[in-house]
């Protein structure tokens, strides 16, 4: 079975930054590419970042520029999330969704269940 998991999320102070960090398991053929959403109370998820394979090649929302850094990491199948000078206004459940190919099972996407960041001093 294939899953996404995110975890690295946390309560921060203002300015601070934060790694999310966000692996997918299981028997994975290939990952296209992994993207990062997050979902404030009380509004829509909205995408943060995307990074594609096997370019690196990354897009950002715009209120994402500047501040959010996605990437890859050496571990297979592991992706991160840099946020830094983190406002109140970031407080959100951050969720990730890989556009992956199962071994032998058609390309789908998949969901992680989120990491709470909540930004507070």
């Amino acid at each position: 079975q294939v899953q996404v998991v995110e975890s690295g999320g946390g309560l921060v102070q203002p300015g601070g930054s934060l790694r999310l960090s966000c692996v997918a398991q299981g028997s994975i053929f290939r990952v296209y590419s992994m993207a990062w959403y997050r979902q404030i109370p009380g509004n829509q998820r909205e995408l943060v970042a995307t990074i594609y394979e096997p370019t690196l090649r990354a897009e950002y929302a715009d209120f994402a520029k500047g501040r959010f850094t996605i990437s890859r990491d050496n571990t297979k199948n592991t992706y991160a999330l840099k946020i830094d000078s983190l406002k109140p206004e970031d407080t959100a459940v951050y969720y990730c969704n890989a556009d992956l190919s199962p071994t032998l099972q058609p390309r789908r996407d998949v969901w992680g269940q989120g990491t709470q960041v909540t930004v507070s001093s």
